[in-house]
């Protein structure tokens, strides 16, 4: 009998679990393909995703790099992580009071270094100086992920618009009716893209000259989910061969935190 192997602070709990478990099943619990506990291979990815290593760098009391790579990637071909984080960010809003659907979203992107892996689907981004992949994201008025959009770094915000519109509706059923945005997305091109989508784009500027950092009214709640981002090393530079991939480690590290927040909201068991 194999010895339990020490938990990692990425390990899900039992009632994160139990959350989890539905959306991630693909398979029947006792399927021959399953070599592997499937609770034991969504450790393995979290703990990825938080620290990270390469994938050939996997500890040894987790299953093989490889089985956890492609089931990875059957999760994000199947969308599961995006459905779990549509439902966790409905119950934490309810949880706090809330709709369980928002009618204000906020819209922003952030350029995630390249690499060697990476570098042949990157561009420059002059503003901010930096070569790489840029996440253009949709969050909600409490920074939960609603939509995401990743593309070259060169890439302008005002571009996404109309596919970040049109995911945020399908993920709230049409109940977004304004987004606030920088200065990046002035014009009146990406303003009719959002009306297409029955969204109203409300620029928030700065109303005096600045230096340094500023907190922004509605702004800076996009900005505290990037330093959310942040915490998850495997988000620190882009270290995928495709876009998809980078895509889907945004959505595991939302679910990681909701998992974790609707569990200190609701309390053990519930």
């Amino acid at each position: 009998m194999s010895t339990p192997r020490k938990p990692y602070p990425s390990d899900v709990s039992d009632d994160e679990w139990a959350f989890a478990a539905p959306y991630l099943t693909l398979l029947r619990e006792d399927a021959h393909q399953r070599d592997y506990p499937l609770r034991e291979v969504f450790n393995a990815l979290r703990w990825m995703v938080k620290t990270g290593a390469q994938w050939q760098f996997l500890p040894n009391d987790f299953p093989p790099w490889p089985a956890v790579y492609q089931q990875a990637r059957r999760w994000l071909a199947a969308g599961s992580f995006e459905a779990m984080a549509h439902d966790l960010r409905e119950l934490l809003r309810l949880a706090q009071g809330r709709n369980a659907t928002p009618s204000a979203a906020i819209l922003d992107g952030r350029v995630v270094q390249s690499t060697p892996e990476s570098g042949s689907r990157a561009g420059y981004d002059g503003h901010k100086r930096k070569k790489g992949s840029k996440a253009h994201i949709a969050v909600d008025t409490l920074g939960h992920l609603l939509a995401l959009v990743v593309t070259p770094a060169d890439a302008q915000e005002r571009g996404q618009v109309a596919e970040l519109a049109a995911a945020v509706q399908e993920a709230t059923g049409q109940t977004v009716s304004l987004a606030y945005v920088d200065q990046g997305y002035t014009g009146d091109q990406p303003a009719a893209d959002a009306q297409a989508h029955g969204i109203r784009l409300e620029v928030v500027q700065h109303t005096e000259a600045k230096k340094g950092f500023v907190l922004l009214p509605r702004r800076w709640v996009v900005e505290r989910s990037f330093a959310w981002l942040a915490r998850f090393r495997r988000l620190a530079r882009d270290y995928e061969r495709t876009a998809e991939v980078l895509a889907g480690w945004h959505w595991v590290a939302f679910v990681a935190l909701m998992l974790q927040r609707l569990t200190l909201l609701t309390g053990p068991g519930s």
